[in-house]
């Protein structure tokens, strides 16, 4: 009895941990992000160019991905054909080339709380362009889809807010007993409201992008089914390559691509590492159980880990257009994703729904086919069915005699 109660809690306890497992890993992700906008931060602010952070942080990617993707996904390998490159190209381009440089010059105008809650709108954002493109089907009939397109309103509006309201200075309770000391990190909130209203415009275009890319990942992976490590790899590679023309077109000193053992170096690694390998792997493995809505939802917390992190270390300052406009671009965000969850939601229960009358309709075809038929609910339930047996008899049998024995 005793043992018999041990493992029992002990499998209680294990299914206990591998139901937080999912929970863990998004939070330590967003843990991951938010030091990435920090570290970024602090890069940027001491004179890094982002195009060269942008070329060492894919080039730090794809060495720690590439190992993986030949060795786990060595067999059957898809060919790259002419269409497959320019897909592989153009997903270069939109992901470390566009996003990327505009991301970062964003946060090098604005602040890192600020970069984090305009990165939010990516899901409404994809939301529009699926519906572009008509990956996604909307039916203005239906609350379901009423709320998704009230959340892309509201995400849009917030950000709106965010860009062209900046407003009085919100003093946070942590804020008041931080005295942080002077150094090369400078204040972001010196800036002008031109700067600032810069870093909006380039983030939105970072973020637009970003959705981009997911639209047409969404075709590559098609070809790409079972070698993600693989398109990924090429992806980071073709970036590289993309990031190193456009360094060499947009910087003409040589001295902005010296690199120490400094924050520099920091940045490039933690964001080729964290960010664009181990997080690829992550929210794989997260989407697998949990699907994706359940891997957006936590973006969010980056901003608040952000902010918190950001009042600490760099002494950034939060405006009241801010704030509102976070809680609208998060209400926003949550509206979109319950839809989208209600969608695939319903659409399982008609799959599931659709299998019993598929296969009462090839019973029945299999009962025309041999012959058979059903019997009507109603009317011959009750009636048993007859069966009609014949045998042989011989002419002999009829003629026996009483006293012979039956054979």
């Amino acid at each position: 009895m005793i043992l018999s109660e041990k493992m029992q809690q002990q499998r209680s306890c294990n299914t206990f941990l591998n139901n937080c497992k999912p929970y863990f890993a998004m939070i330590s992700l967003q843990f991951g992000y938010a030091g990435m906008n920090i570290i970024t931060k602090v890069s940027l602010n001491r004179g890094m160019s982002h195009y060269v952070l942008v070329v060492y942080r894919h080039a730090f990617a794809t060495a720690v991905i590439a190992p993986f993707a030949i060795f786990l996904e060595r067999k059957a390998r898809p060919k790259i054909t002419f269409p497959i490159f320019m897909q592989i190209f153009i997903l270069g381009l939109l992901g470390p080339v566009i996003d990327q440089n505009f991301y970062y010059a964003g946060l090098k105008y604005t602040s890192p709380t600020f970069s984090c809650a305009m990165s939010n709108m990516l899901p409404a954002m994809t939301f529009i362009m699926a519906v572009i493109f008509r990956m996604e089907k909307i039916d203005l009939k239906k609350v379901i889809y009423q709320v998704k397109i009230v959340g892309t309103i509201v995400t849009v509006g917030g950000a709106m807010l965010m860009t062209l309201y900046k407003g009085p200075v919100v003093e946070m309770v942590w804020s008041k007993h931080v005295h942080p000391r002077k150094s090369y990190v400078t204040d972001t909130t010196g800036t002008t409201d031109k700067d600032w209203f810069k870093g909006s415009i380039f983030l939105i275009i970072a973020t637009f992008a970003w959705a981009s890319l997911f639209i047409l990942q969404k075709a590559a992976l098609k070809h790409y089914e079972k070698h993600q490590l693989t398109l990924t790899t090429w992806v980071c590679f073709m970036g590289t390559l993309q990031a190193i023309a456009v360094t060499l077109v947009m910087e003409h000193k040589t001295s902005v691509w010296a690199i120490g053992w400094d924050m520099n170096l920091l940045a490039a690694a933690y964001a080729g590492i964290v960010t664009s390998s181990i997080s690829y792997y992550v929210q794989g493995l997260v989407m697998k159980a949990k699907g994706p809505v359940f891997a957006t939802a936590f973006s969010p917390l980056m901003m608040i880990i952000v902010a918190i992190m950001g009042s600490f270390i760099l002494a950034e300052k939060i405006f009241l257009g801010g704030v509102v406009g976070s809680v609208l671009i998060i209400a926003g965000l949550y509206s979109v994703l319950w839809g989208k969850y209600r969608e695939e939601k319903s659409r399982k229960e008609e799959k599931a729904t659709e299998i019993p009358q598929t296969m009462m309709i090839k019973d029945a075809q299999l009962n025309d086919a041999f012959g058979l038929k059903t019997i009507e609910a109603g009317k011959e339930a009750d009636k048993l069915p007859s069966i009609a047996i014949t045998l042989p008899i011989s002419a002999d049998s009829t003629h026996t005699k009483p006293n012979q024995e039956q054979p």
